[in-house]
């Protein structure tokens, strides 16, 4: 495997999913410079704190654990015209509890869709494994600053092994459907690259839980 100097050096042209996989598993092991100490609101409108690899001190495995419990993403190396990686607080939380930032096992969808309920294997709140205790307290939180105070949420299957975490759609005040993909998209974020986000009205499916 390579080191990260080479990695860093390493053309965006040459950069696929191998690169990904190596720069990821040498970066968990990297000190870090923290550039500025306060997080910075990436292109995206989301807050990422700033990391440079060169010459670090912070080791990266107490960064990360410090961004899982406030709800920040990071960007490494982000002096360059593009940062050399950019990590949503999904990617970072899903690294805390699976010692994974991407899983590529699960292709997600987001977006609406509709179920029917004789065709459901599974559903149900999920558990805190499947979304921690913190991680809902922040997912919460965002909810709460678009002025959703109650957000209704289950995890639905129709075949027993690929799993969509629903947004009941009369919780959010059943938004038009021409915002459905943007709201999940944001969510989107805030989970694990491989989670699929749906909102789904609840009429006809099994009793949704409150986040």
């Amino acid at each position: 495997m390579r080191s990260l100097t080479e990695l860093v050096k390493t053309a965006d042209t040459s950069r696929d999913a191998l690169w990904e996989d190596e720069f990821l598993t040498r970066l968990t092991d990297a000190k870090l410079t923290v550039l500025s100490p306060d997080p910075q609101t990436g292109p995206d409108q989301w807050p990422y704190l700033l990391v440079s690899t060169d010459e670090g001190e912070e080791s990266a495995q107490k960064v990360l654990a410090w961004l899982a419990e406030k709800g920040i993403g990071m960007a490494v190396n982000p002096t360059k015209d593009y940062p050399d990686f950019v990590l949503t607080y999904g990617m970072i939380w899903n690294f805390r509890e699976s010692g994974r930032f991407i899983d590529r096992r699960q292709v997600p969808q987001d977006g609406s869709v509709e179920y029917d309920p004789k065709n459901l294997k599974m559903s149900g709140p999920p558990t805190e494994q499947y979304l921690p205790l913190y991680v809902r307290r922040i997912l919460k939180q965002f909810w709460t600053d678009q002025g959703v105070l109650n957000p209704r949420i289950q995890v639905l299957s129709v075949d027993g092994e690929n799993f969509d975490f629903a947004f009941s759609l009369e919780s959010l005040g059943n938004p038009p459907a021409s915002e459905h993909a943007g709201i999940a998209e944001a969510v989107s974020w805030f989970l694990p690259p491989h989670y699929s986000v749906v909102l789904v009205s609840e009429k006809g499916l099994p009793p949704f839980s409150g986040l």
